[in-house]
């Protein structure tokens, strides 16, 4: 399986609800979001995908969330923000942006620091 990916970060502030200590205050992280696709075969280029596509693709899902309060974001309304839930937001985001035929998986991994990820994948079809 062939696997390529893109690597950006923004700024964001949220807190968490229900039991998560400190988290439940008002905090900010410095996110770091991976955007991998997967595949079986190469394209008669000898690439997966473009890359390039995938890097402006990720930086404009990011890009509306730079330097905000996730918490007050309309497409947030009524979640907790948490790494998986935007991890989620930004797959949904990125997807349609990318020319995904030819791919069996795409995925968004969501860094709030440098030990700590969450991920979201889908399952695409593989030609």
């Amino acid at each position: 399986m062939y696997e390529v990916g893109v690597v950006e970060q923004f700024e964001g502030a949220h807190r968490l609800s229900g039991n998560f200590g400190a988290a439940t205050r008002t905090h900010g992280h410095t996110y770091r979001v991976e955007l991998v696709v997967r595949g079986q075969h190469l394209r008669d280029d000898g690439t997966l995908c473009d890359i390039g596509q995938l890097g402006d693709a990720l930086r404009a899902a990011i890009g509306e969330l730079d330097h905000q309060n996730l918490d007050v974001l309309p497409v947030f309304s009524g979640r907790n923000t948490t790494a998986e839930i935007v991890a989620e937001h930004l797959l949904d985001r990125v997807t349609p942006a990318i020319d995904v035929h030819g791919l069996a998986g795409i995925m968004i991994r969501v860094w709030e620091s440098p030990g700590a990820f969450a991920a979201f994948e889908r399952m695409l079809t593989d030609r």
